[in-house]
């Protein structure tokens, strides 16, 4: 069987590396982050890299990924060239 998905606005926001605070912002800090303070947490980040936790479980979200808000307000990270090929710009 063939599907076609369905057209849905979705909200993300693309890591950079240099935009945790607003990646936290869309997102919300996981409660395994509160015992950080935040230069703490960012340094953290910085060595171990950007943890998001979906649906499925963690998953590391690399510079460039895009993390994406899905329909059930879940979050999880997108590869930039899928994302790309996936979603255009809404107005």
């Amino acid at each position: 069987m063939n599907f076609k998905k369905k057209p849905v606005v979705i909200e993300a926001v693309q890591w950079t590396g240099d935009n945790l605070r607003t990646v936290i912002d869309f997102c919300g800090l996981h409660p395994s982050a509160s015992q950080y303070g935040w230069e703490s947490y960012e340094s953290l980040v910085k060595e171990e890299g950007l943890k998001i936790f979906t649906l499925e479980g963690k998953m590391n979200a690399d510079i460039g990924d895009w993390i994406i808000k899905g329909v059930k307000g879940e979050f999880y990270p997108c590869k930039d060239e899928i994302f790309k090929l996936t979603y255009d710009p809404v107005e």
